[in-house]
C-alpha cells in the first residue's frame, strides 16, 4: 500500500505547475512541509516489515528529492519569466495612489509642540484612561464639583466611591498629566502634554465629545507670572504672528491660583472687529494661571521652596484660528476633499 501512494505522488509531482509564488508556495506546504505529504508517509513507514523497510525508504527519499527539485525548477522558471519582462515599470504602482495629507489637528499640535520645545519644555504623554485621583482630586477639585457629574466625564468605573482610585474614566482634560509628572519627578519640571481628551457633551457644530489639548507645565525656585506671561506672549506671536497682542483676563480654575484667560488680537482683522471675535477684536486661545499649592503639596513637591505656573489650550480652537473652520465635526468626518485642502500647509 504505502509502495503504490509514493508512485501516486511521484506522478502528482512530475506533472506540477504554478503560474506565481504563491502557487509555489502552497505546494511546498502540501508536499515537504512538515505538516506535507512526505512527512505523512514517514507516520506509516514504522507500520512497514522490517524486510521491506530498506525499499520503501529509498523510494520515499527518492520522492523526497524529487519534489524539493520539482519545487525548486518552478521557483526558477517564474523568476527567470519575470526578469524577461524589461519593459515593465517596476516603480509604478499597479492601481492609482494618491498621496494623503497630514491632518490639521496633527499639523497645529506639531507647531504648537515645536514652538515650546524650542523654549526648553519637554514633552509628556499620560494616559487617557486614568482614575479620579490624577484627573479631580490631586488638582484640588471638589467632591461635589460638577466635573466630577455622569453629564460631563466618562466613568468607565465606579466600584468605590471612597478610593478614588477606583474611579476609572477618560480623562476630561489633559491637566491630570502634568498630576503624573511631578508625583514622579523633581523639580525643576518644564513639560507640555499634548493629548486626545473626552467630556459627554453634545456634538454640534461648536462641541464635540472628545477634542485634543496641550497642557503645559514649569514649575521651580522663584517662578511668578510675569514668566507666564512672557511666555504665553512669545508662544502667541509665533503661532500668529509677530504683530500679536496678548490680554489676561482674571478667571477661575480649581488647580491655579491666581487664574486667567488669556485672549489674543484676532489674526482674521487684526484687532479691528469682525464677525469671528464678536466684533470685540479679540478671541480667546487658552486658561492659565499660577499651580496652587495644593497640587504641590498632594503630589510631593514642597510649596514653600517651589512655586510653577500652568496653562491650557483647546488644539481645535488654534486651528480655527489659523485656517478658520468653522463646524468642529469636520475633524472627525475624515472627509479626504477636507483634508486635501492641508497639503500644503507642512
Amino acid at each position: 500500500m504505502i509502495l503504490d501512494r509514493i508512485e501516486e505522488l511521484l506522478q502528482e509531482i512530475s506533472n506540477l505547475s504554478a503560474k506565481n509564488a504563491e502557487e509555489v508556495e502552497q505546494l511546498r506546504l502540501r508536499y515537504i512541509s512538515k505538516k506535507g505529504e512526505i512527512n505523512a508517509l514517514m507516520s506509516d513507514f514504522r507500520n512497514v516489515a522490517a524486510d521491506q523497510k530498506k525499499a520503501v525508504g529509498i523510494k520515499i527519499n527518492e520522492l523526497k528529492q524529487n519534489a524539493i527539485a520539482k519545487i525548486n525548477e518552478l521557483k526558477e522558471q517564474l523568476e527567470s519569466t519575470a526578469s524577461d519582462s524589461d519593459d515593465i515599470d517596476l516603480t509604478r504602482t499597479s492601481y492609482p495612489i494618491e498621496l494623503g495629507a497630514r491632518h490639521p489637528i496633527t499639523i497645529v499640535r506639531n507647531e504648537i509642540i515645536d514652538i515650546f520645545q524650542r523654549m526648553g519644555f519637554t514633552l509628556f504623554h499620560g494616559p487617557e484612561v486614568d482614575d479620579d485621583k490624577h484627573v479631580f482630586t490631586m488638582l484640588n477639585f471638589a467632591a461635589d464639583h460638577p466635573a466630577r457629574d455622569m453629564q460631563d466625564t466618562f466613568f468607565i468605573e465606579q466600584s468605590d466611591p471612597t478610593d478614588v482610585t477606583k474611579n476609572v474614566l477618560l480623562r476630561s482634560h489633559t491637566s491630570g498629566d502634568e498630576a503624573h509628572y511631578m508625583e514622579t519627578h523633581e523639580p525643576p519640571i518644564r513639560i507640555i502634554c499634548p493629548g486626545r481628551v473626552y467630556r459627554n457633551e453634545a456634538i454640534s457644530a461648536r462641541a464635540h465629545c472628545f477634542f485634543h489639548q496641550v497642557e503645559g507645565l514649569y514649575v521651580d525656585k522663584n517662578v511668578s507670572f510675569t514668566d507666564l506671561k512672557q511666555v504665553l506672549l512669545t508662544f502667541a506671536r509665533e503661532m500668529f504672528g509677530a504683530d500679536t497682542k496678548i490680554r489676561l483676563r482674571p478667571s477661575y480654575f480649581p488647580f491655579t491660583e491666581p487664574s486667567a484667560e488669556m485672549d489674543i488680537s484676532c489674526n482674521i482683522c487684526g484687532g479691528k472687529g469682525c464677525g469671528f471675535c464678536k466684533h470685540t477684536g479679540w478671541v480667546e486661545i487658552l486658561g492659565c494661571g499660577m499651580v496652587d499649592p495644593h497640587d504641590l503639596a498632594a503630589c510631593g513637591i514642597d510649596p514653600d521652596v517651589y512655586t510653577g505656573y500652568a496653562f491650557g489650550m483647546g488644539v481645535e480652537r488654534i486651528t480655527n484660528l489659523k485656517y478658520r473652520v468653522s463646524d468642529l465635526r469636520l475633524f472627525s468626518e475624515n472627509d479626504t476633499r477636507f483634508l486635501d485642502e492641508f497639503k500644503s500647509a507642512y
